[in-house]
């Protein structure tokens, strides 16, 4: 079963979303007891909140090095933009 002690404020974006996939992948299985799902669907939440939280923190550095000297973006693209 996954680790639910640690804890995840201090996760790096890669670890809790290695943590979050092993909570899928118990969740996905069906061999886990109704209580302990319950309390991985909870820790699983936490573990998204956590990376979209990450990748906003991320999006935002990123929106303020393309910001011109007035604060208003200079140029701005969606990330994928490179791959259309």
């Amino acid at each position: 079963m996954t680790e639910t002690s640690v804890d995840i404020t201090g996760m790096s974006f890669e670890d809790a979303l290695r943590a979050l996939e092993d909570v899928v992948r118990a969740l996905e299985s069906g061999d886990v007891p109704l209580d302990d799902s319950i309390t991985l669907y909870e820790r699983g939440e936490a573990l998204r909140r956590h990376c979209q939280a990450r990748l906003d923190a991320a999006q935002a550095r990123i929106e303020k090095i393309v910001a011109g000297p007035d604060g208003l973006p200079t140029a701005t693209q969606p990330f994928d933009a490179a791959d259309r």
